[in-house]
């Protein structure tokens, strides 16, 4: 084989390696804001489940913004992107580095809390969410405000299935926007997400 088809078989390897590694990377990543989708954040799931101690719990934080429709409304959806696209930010900035943020879609996003030995752990991240996420936001000028609201399932405590626990954190983050927004509930009940603990 000439040196000329070595440098072309190679050359062709590292190209299919590379769009293999793109596809794989954009399977799992949202485009609008780089953070985990759906899949990433199932699959970052099963492994700090297999990994987590007797004593530790993996808090499922469910995450919906408040105000953001009438955002999006006002000023078209290019500074909504923007804006989604700053919480992303905002959101890896507040966890810790072990933590996994998603979006789940439109603006709904989820926060993996591994490692949580006690609710109070949970509840204070959340706090924390909703406060940096309630600071108000500069785009193109313009200065602008939105919250969020957030329901909390604990695992194994509400269950070991990721649709349960999601379908029972929805259920507490839907409590919590009845309640005025900006506030966090814990789920109390199995996976139906019926209950919420109003903690905010």
């Amino acid at each position: 084989m000439s040196i000329q088809s070595v440098r072309h078989l190679y050359q062709s390897t590292v190209e299919h390696l590379t769009t293999k590694h793109d596809l794989g990377k954009l399977a799992r990543f949202d485009p609008l804001t780089g953070l985990a989708n759906r899949l990433l954040v199932r699959e970052s799931f099963l492994m700090h489940a297999a990994s987590c101690r007797a004593d530790q719990q993996i808090a499922v934080h469910y995450l919906d913004l408040d105000g953001f429709k009438a955002i999006n409304d006002q000023f078209g959806h290019p500074i909504g992107d923007k804006m989604l696209a700053q919480v992303a930010e905002r959101l890896v900035a507040t966890v810790r580095a072990e933590d996994v943020v998603g979006r789940l879609g439109g603006d709904e996003f989820v926060v993996l809390q591994p490692s949580v030995q006690h609710p109070d752990q949970a509840e204070f991240l959340a706090r924390r969410v909703i406060r940096q996420l309630s600071d108000a936001y500069r785009i193109d000028g313009t200065e602008m405000r939105i919250s969020v609201s957030i329901g909390i399932a604990l695992a194994p405590v509400h269950g070991l299935d990721l649709d349960g626990l999601m379908e029972c954190a929805d259920g507490a983050l839907y409590r919590s926007k009845a309640k005025g927004k900006a506030q966090v509930h814990f789920c109390d009940g199995g996976a139906s997400g019926t209950n919420g603990r109003a903690v905010a």
